[in-house]
């Protein structure tokens, strides 16, 4: 298993070692990353699971959010959003906080069906490694300590916040021990506190401070919201399979675009790194971006003119969260993405659980925050995937990243098909970004790719490796595994 957090594998290798599937791994990490990465991920959030049984055939579980506002007249309330410059050390991306921000949360609701549907240890032993860091602690390493640091103004908006990460009057850093005990008597009271969250008292309480600081979620939001079953993505690139996100999500679909873009171009296995490389590279992420919103219906939207003057453009190119992967020894896999954005700032009361702010993510919104009606299902770039040869799993794989994740896993499935790279080598290596105006580069390419991609683009040359280029955990069965060190990732191999 790998995932985003020591605390949040060790989760999963608890539920493997003991009773537990794939799938009570799975769950018992999201669980566990709640409190053990406060700064990408939540129980106020949304995610993804892809699924595939050893008997059965793959799914999708949908638990992203929806969009904020049923039962209220259109109009009747202006959200209050909170713009916030996220300084990474080589660029900088706004977000927007604040009870306007706020989407229907998926993520506690998702978390036990997929128990309920695939798990088989009960749920409290699932849960039992959460509540033990939600009630005694976890200590802040280096990178949830910058994590948090990035969005000190978000988690310190608000009372509730500032309580859990300035305990003592000090911003927590590194070293310290961080704690949610309201977060831990709510776990205790689960599933019937997961009623309340939806549909009882907490539900109406909610409501009532959402109108009262100018936020759309309802109670009709929480008590109509539903986990949604989907088959997933399938697309093909040089002779295996990718399943993945399927829409109304655009992660999976655009990262079977880039691939179908890329699977033309021979790429030789000794390549990789080098100019040609890295040129097919960003052109192929320039053509998924010019073409994302024909994109979001599907890897074939695009009409056969496109295809061709996308194709010929490649050609003349080539001179706020987290993840887990599980497989087990039964022939179970799991990947999760999860997140709960940059959070809201606003909790819920008396759980210790921030909510998301995924409707002040531009990434998320192209046609403009709250332009969709209320009972949407959010898109979103998040894209759990398996990579398959025939019938043998070869790759469970997934990313945080928001605009940079289907970077980052074009990235990996290529690594593996056309330059035979393993788990641990996919996270290691460097990446590339395109974010539309100038290309993202991670130190550890050839200073002659470099020069070569110059001429081309404009480019910025990060000096460190950062949380900025996603996190990518994966896992292979033959016993590969790897956490992302950019965001802390740590991995274990049960034998």
């Amino acid at each position: 298993m790998a995932a985003g957090h020591p605390a949040s594998s060790a989760a999963a290798a608890e539920l493997l070692g003991a009773r537990g599937n794939a799938f009570d791994a799975v769950v018992a990490a999201g669980f566990a990353s709640a409190i053990a990465e406060p700064a990408l991920t939540g129980l106020g959030g949304g995610g993804f699971l892809l699924a595939r049984p050893a008997s059965g055939s793959a799914r999708l579980f949908d638990f992203f959010v929806d969009t904020p506002g049923r039962g209220r007249a259109p109009g009747a309330l202006e959200p209050a959003l909170l713009p916030v410059t996220v300084r990474f050390p080589g660029s900088e991306q706004v977000f927007h906080a604040g009870p306007g921000s706020v989407a229907v949360p998926g993520n506690l609701l998702g978390l036990l069906h997929v128990h309920e549907r695939l798990g088989r240890a009960p749920l409290a032993e699932v849960l039992a490694p959460a509540l033990r860091l939600a009630r005694d602690g976890v200590e802040l390493n280096g990178s949830q300590a910058y994590f948090l640091e990035l969005l000190r103004p978000i988690k310190t908006l608000a009372a509730p916040g500032r309580a859990l990460f300035c305990p003592d009057g000090r911003f927590l850093a590194e070293g310290d021990r961080f704690r949610n005990p309201e977060l831990a008597a709510f776990l205790a009271a689960l599933p019937g506190a997961a009623r309340d969250f939806y549909q009882g008292d907490l539900a109406r309480t909610v409501e009532r401070e959402m109108d009262a600081r100018q936020g759309l979620l309802t109670r009709r939001d929480l008590e109509q919201y539903r986990v949604l079953e989907r088959a997933p993505l399938r697309a093909s690139y040089r002779g295996f399979e990718l399943l993945s996100n399927p829409p109304p999500a655009f992660g999976g679909s655009l990262l079977a675009l880039g691939l179908r873009l890329l699977e033309p171009h021979a790429l030789d296995s000794t390549e990789y790194g080098t100019a040609r490389h890295l040129a097919l590279l960003v052109a192929v992420m320039q053509e998924a971006d010019l073409h994302r919103a024909v994109a979001c219906a599907g890897p074939d939207a695009l009409a056969p003119a496109d295809w061709q003057e996308s194709e010929q453009r490649v050609r003349l190119a080539s001179g706020g969260t987290t993840h887990v992967s599980v497989c087990d020894a039964e022939g179970n896999a799991a990947s999760m993405t999860t997140s709960n954005g940059e959070g809201s700032g606003y909790f819920a009361p008396g759980t210790g659980i921030m909510l998301n702010n995924m409707m002040g993510e531009d990434d998320l919104h192209p046609d403009g925050f709250h332009a969709s009606p209320p009972g949407q299902r959010v898109s979103s770039m998040m894209a759990p995937s398996l990579l398959m040869d025939g019938e043998h799993l070869v790759l469970v794989f997934g990313s945080g990243g928001s605009k940079r994740i289907k970077a980052a896993l074009l990235q990996c499935v290529s690594g593996v098909v056309d330059f035979g790279l393993d788990a641990e080598q996919l996270v290691e290596l460097p990446r590339v970004h395109w974010d539309g105006e100038r290309v993202q580069v991670e130190p550890g390419f050839p200073a002659a790719a470099l020069a070569a991609l110059r001429e081309r683009w404009s480019t910025n040359e990060w000096t460190v490796r950062d949380v900025y280029f996603g996190g990518v955990n994966a896992v292979s069965p033959d016993g590969r595994a790897a956490g992302d060190p950019r965001r802390g990732g740590a991995a274990q191999v049960l034998s």
